[in-house]
């Protein structure tokens, strides 16, 4: 029983910088999604434009390549993966954080 209790107390050890560092990451994740979502949103509106005039101009292979890169900008595209991954991160530190208090 009591090596049972001492390498609970080594693992809580062991996982509470990873705790730290996973929340630490999970909130400068956050801070940099929401302080570039507003030129994400610039960004893929312009190259929106961009699409629209390669359409008119009869360039049909890159106005659709245009909205391609202009969708993987867009809040809905990479920004939105990156959201996830944040969220997952953040999952993972408080799952540790949990652990290492109980």
């Amino acid at each position: 029983m009591g090596l049972v209790i001492i390498m609970r107390i080594l693992l809580k050890i062991i996982a509470a910088p990873f705790a730290l560092i996973f929340t630490v990451l999970a909130y400068l994740c956050f801070f940099l999604l929401s302080a570039s979502g507003k030129i994400f949103g610039i960004v893929s509106g312009l190259v929106l434009i961009g699409a629209v005039i390669l359409f008119v101009q009869g360039e049909t292979l890159g106005g659709v390549l245009f909205l391609a890169i202009a969708f993987l900008v867009s809040p809905y595209g990479l920004p939105a993966l990156a959201g996830k991954l944040s969220e997952v991160i953040a999952s993972t530190g408080e799952s540790l954080r949990r652990f290492v208090m109980r």
